[in-house]
């Protein structure tokens, strides 16, 4: 695999050769309580990791859906998280939302379904925080280089590329494993994204389904293929999360995959 750029986020490296990078969190902010508990959960890791967390979900299926507890007050819940020295990672879905998240997160993430949006992602490389740009269902991973291309425009090469898999027919993604290394020739890390990707959209009617039993082989493939992180959303109890549960994490399996996945990327860089 080509090697990437490495980038420092806090005290957490990815790519370049750095160990097995970690984004992991709810898919949204529940609650001030549930953000501080599973930021405490996941760092008993001991793992280097960066903390994800949405303050909105403009893109739920349906309207009566549960989105989040809105800009200001989720950049208020995630200052507090990076207080704690842990760095945060959110997404933003207008140009004007950039400069506001910044001020709490390390990360701004571009959502899929808006990784062509030329206004945002200039937005988000005019912060100068780290961009992790999600390749949309739709677009070739030779076509995300376009993407970064539009970000780097601002003198901003802090960028990550995340695999979500690829639409294949209605309601169901597939990933094609050569995508990382296309996307790694272009010289940024690579990460991919476990939870997504076993998403089947819109599935439920109202709402995604998903296929959580695939999150531990997917991701062993992609970290044997070379991926420099891994992007997992996690929940205590998916059956009760607010948005994406049925593609989530349980909470209690994030320990035995990361060890697992530390294990397939040591072997595969013959360490």
């Amino acid at each position: 695999m080509p090697r990437t750029s490495r980038l420092k986020i806090g005290p957490v490296e990815i790519g370049g050769g750095a160990p097995l990078g970690l984004l992991a969190g709810p898919c949204v902010i529940e609650s001030e309580e549930h953000v501080q508990f599973l930021a405490c959960e996941i760092a008993k890791l001991g793992v280097p990791f960066v903390f994800k967390a949405s303050f909105d979900k403009a893109n739920r299926s349906s309207v009566k859906s549960y989105r989040g507890p809105g800009l200001a007050e989720g950049v208020r819940i995630l200052k507090r998280v990076r207080e704690r020295g842990i760095p945060v990672l959110t997404d933003i879905h207008e140009p004007a939302q950039a400069e506001i998240a910044a001020e709490a997160a390390d990360i701004l993430q571009i959502p899929a379904f808006l990784c062509r949006q030329t206004d945002l992602l200039i937005a988000a490389g005019r912060t100068g925080r780290v961009v992790n740009i999600k390749k949309g269902q739709f677009i070739s991973p030779h076509d995300i280089r376009l993407a970064a291309e539009k970000v780097a425009s601002t003198g901003n090469t802090s960028i990550l590329l995340t695999e979500r898999g690829s639409s294949f027919g209605y309601n169901n993604l597939v990933v094609d494993m050569r995508g990382l290394a296309i996307m790694q020739g272009f010289g940024y890390p690579v990460v991919f994204d476990a939870t997504h990707s076993v998403q089947l959209p819109g599935a439920a009617g109202t709402a995604s389904g998903g296929q959580p039993e695939f999150i531990e082989p997917l991701a062993s493939a992609a970290v044997a293929a070379g991926a420099d992180a891994v992007f997992v959303e996690v929940h205590e109890a998916p059956e009760r999360a607010l948005s994406d549960g049925a593609n989530a994490l349980r909470l209690d399996k994030l320990a035995p995959l990361m060890r697992k996945l530390q294990r397939i990327c040591a072997a595969a860089r013959g360490e």
